[in-house]
């Protein structure tokens, strides 16, 4: 309940070299099965009842959150994502996915735009992507300079930095996909017209520069994984181990303890005399179309 472990354990770095020649995520288990649909929907009831009672804590105490999901495309993140708000009130729990920053925003310090979604107290905020696209899409692709890239490894220790000494919990996941599976997650998204949104022409173009985005993930680790908020490695190549594995360890690192409140008791309906419905016919319905 309230006891939680805090262990600041780091994997080694996830980046191998696969026998196709292509730079690929360590699995510490190849070939093993994926988890059994019924283990895991059990599972995910059990810990998303714990979230729900870590926010009721996060809530009373004033407590402020932040999580930042980062990894290859078709990783992982948002499907983790959506597992973790389903149970939680959408009031202290908020999702933050900016897209492009406007000109605007580009005339701005680095991380303004960011700043501007982070917690109050009582809430948490979980970045679908965050900051880091600077060391990781943007230096890939050329969106930014050499300059910008170094002040951004500079600064953005520092800037982490401080936001823990002002009390804020900041946990970075980074959800790690093999070239394979990412190949595949990709064909699923271009056979399903209601996931096809999902794969955007970058998408497609960071496929063809998976060297070069292994190495930018080495060198944003080199520079940003500080004892004050170190990465931690999520193996996501089982989307379901992925997401109990990232929750459970997540509620690991809250120091929560129950306070649900009790049940509340549903009093006697009052009668509704002196009431009278008006006409049906004076009212719009929605079509019954599965009788």
């Amino acid at each position: 309940m309230g006891k939680k472990h805090h262990s600041h354990s780091q994997s080694s770095d996830d980046d191998r070299y696969s026998p196709s020649g292509l730079l690929n995520d360590l699995d510490p288990q190849p070939g093993r099965s994926r988890l059994e649909r019924k283990v895991y929907e059990q599972e995910l009831a059990r810990l998303q009842v714990e979230l729900v009672k870590m926010q009721y804590w996060v809530k009373a105490t004033g407590f402020r959150l932040i999580v930042l999901f980062e990894g290859r495309d078709a990783a992982g993140k948002g499907g983790t994502i959506k597992r973790i708000t389903e149970p939680l009130n959408p009031r202290g729990c908020r999702v933050v996915a900016l897209g492009t920053p406007s000109d605007q925003q580009r005339s701005q310090w680095y991380f303004q735009r960011y700043v501007e979604h982070f917690p109050s107290g009582g809430e948490i905020v979980l970045f679908d992507r965050s900051w880091y696209n600077r060391a990781g899409v943007e230096r890939v692709m050329g969106f930014c300079s050499d300059a910008q890239l170094r002040e951004f490894e500079q600064s953005c220790p520092e800037f982490e930095r401080m936001l823990v000494r002002s009390g804020i919990v900041l946990l970075k996941y980074w959800f790690s996909v093999s070239d394979e599976e990412q190949e595949a997650r990709f064909q699923a998204r271009i056979d399903d017209p209601a996931r096809r949104w999902k794969l955007s022409p970058m998408d497609l173009q960071s496929r063809d520069r998976w060297v070069e985005f292994s190495k930018a993930k080495d060198a944003m680790f080199a520079h940003t994984n500080i004892p004050e908020a170190p990465w931690f490695t999520v193996e996501a190549d089982d989307k379901r181990r992925a997401r109990l594995n990232c929750i459970q360890h997540l509620l690991s690192k809250v120091p929560y303890e129950d306070m649900t409140p009790p049940a509340l008791k549903l009093p006697p309906r009052r009668s509704g005399k002196g009431y009278e419905r008006p006409p049906i016919n004076e009212q719009f319905f929605v079509p019954n179309r599965y009788p």
